[in-house]
């Protein structure tokens, strides 16, 4: 179906279904919900916002009859396009499933809604011990469901894995109405093909999530941070080898390049000197005990590779530390004010290879290329710093989006460790997937969405 305008009928099904303000056919009330972190921006046909999974199973099973487009979002957050409306048709705002079903002290399992804020989960979860260890950078603002259709990462990847390896369970609705369970609140289970794994990542292609059965942890009773300068990115490398060389997991490890460091001191962020050229920030966490032998041994390890400054964070002192971290976006702008955010992911151990080719790439087109991100799982934030509003700069920019990609893969990674392809990288899967690859899942997808009206137009 491509339509511009739902006829009278089909208006009348969604406010039927849909009562009130659960129906926005407005273009005025529309607007908000036709973009997303990317700015791309394409109008939707009517915009619905179910309470249950009854609603959502009975707009998937009239939405399949009528080869109707469908696009589920939360909270809008992701920076690749995923959820506009490219091809006209319906936007299924989760906001309004966001309760907490479920947490349970016992077995150690939440079941919650998919609009459910990320950072609410792991403070309610907190409240009674317990530790649900995803820790994306928008967390205070992103949903669980939003993080699972993303297969989101963090700061905490590197020790406790990304959010698909805490999810046991789910449910979703499927085109045609059909409402599938899977997995659930045990731990283990290898009966059947593992459909809940299928589901994180997949971006909105397959269903819609209306419930999640999550793991969680104990929580740890205490943490502790430490920020390093170094004089190079290699110095930083050095300094990452001495703490795994050491025997040491920390729980988070994040790195910053000059040009980060430099854009967090135009904007009055980074607590570092200007010797300062690269720079590691690392979180241990634990007992109180354990914290603090982690730390005393973090010390050692680093200084054996001679850093420019080591600044040491506990309680208050921690939260300034990571405040540099989450001030990198806003101090971003500092450069330029427009940017392309890329997420590449390359093995670890060629991260710094990565990194020094990107400053080539910046320095031969006269860019400012800002490299940062999650060291532990080599996943390295790449923001290609432009002003659109000068044409040859926004050709360039374009240009070293290319270039990094094939960076990338020629280091044997990939043009997205987080983010996903949306729209902004569709054109670009099939320098990463070959056409047999793309074959399967396309037949995947026909299984569950045989008339491909769930997300369509957006790359895998």
């Amino acid at each position: 179906m491509n339509t511009r305008e739902l006829t009278r009928p089909q208006k009348q099904f969604l406010s039927g279904v849909f009562p009130e303000e659960d129906c926005l056919l407005s273009p005025e009330r529309m607007a908000a919900f036709s973009t997303d972190g990317s700015r791309l921006r394409a109008m939707p046909l009517a915009v619905v916002r179910p309470e249950n999974s009854e609603q959502v199973s009975e707009l998937l099973r009239w939405a399949h009859n009528e080869r109707m487009p469908i696009y589920a979002r939360a909270r809008g957050t992701g920076t690749v396009g995923n959820t506009v409306p490219v091809q006209p048709g319906i936007v299924v705002s989760m906001l309004r499933m966001d309760r907490i079903l479920d947490m349970n002290q016992s077995d150690f399992v939440a079941e919650v809604e998919p609009g459910m804020v990320t950072a609410d989960l792991q403070a309610a979860a907190a409240a009674k011990g317990m530790f649900y260890p995803p820790d994306p950078a928008s967390s205070g603002f992103s949903t669980v469901g939003g993080n699972v259709s993303t297969c989101a990462g963090g700061l905490r990847a590197i020790k406790y894995g990304v959010t698909r390896d805490y999810v046991l369970g789910l449910e979703a609705v499927l085109p045609g109405g059909r409402i599938l369970q899977t997995g659930g609140r045990t731990h283990k289970d290898v009966v059947g093909l593992d459909l809940t794994r299928l589901f994180a990542g997949s971006a909105g292609k397959l269903g819609i999530i209306t419930r999640l059965t999550l793991k969680l942890l104990p929580l740890p009773e205490a943490t502790a941070s430490l920020l390093a300068g170094f004089c190079s990115i290699n110095a930083a490398m050095d300094g990452a080898a001495a703490i795994f060389q050491a025997g040491i997991l920390p729980s988070a490890l994040e790195f910053m390049d000059r040009s980060t460091l430099n854009a967090l001191r135009e904007a009055g962020s980074s607590p570092l000197p200007d010797t300062v050229q690269a720079a590691l920030l690392i979180q241990t966490d634990g007992s109180e005990q354990g914290v603090a032998l982690g730390l005393n041994r973090l010390e050692s390890a680093l200084k054996r590779v001679t850093p420019e400054r080591l600044l040491i964070g506990r309680g208050a002192d921690e939260k300034q530390l990571w405040d540099v971290r989450r001030s990198i976006s806003p101090a971003s702008f500092k450069l330029r004010p427009d940017k392309m955010g890329e997420d590449i992911a390359v093995p670890r151990g060629k991260v710094a290879s990565a990194v020094e080719a990107v400053h080539e790439i910046s320095a031969r087109l006269n860019l400012p290329i800002m490299c940062f991100g999650h060291l532990g799982d080599g996943n390295i934030h790449v923001n290609i710093m432009h002003n659109a509003s000068w044409p040859e700069e926004l050709a360039h920019a374009q240009q070293a989006k290319e270039e990094v990609f094939r960076l990338a893969l020629s280091l044997g990674g990939t043009i997205s460790g987080e983010h996903g392809t949306g729209l902004t990288k569709a054109a670009f899967v099939d320098q990463q997937l070959g056409s047999n690859e793309q074959d399967v899942m396309t037949g995947i997808k026909h299984v569950f969405d045989p008339h491909g009206i769930m997300n369509p137009g957006k790359g895998w």
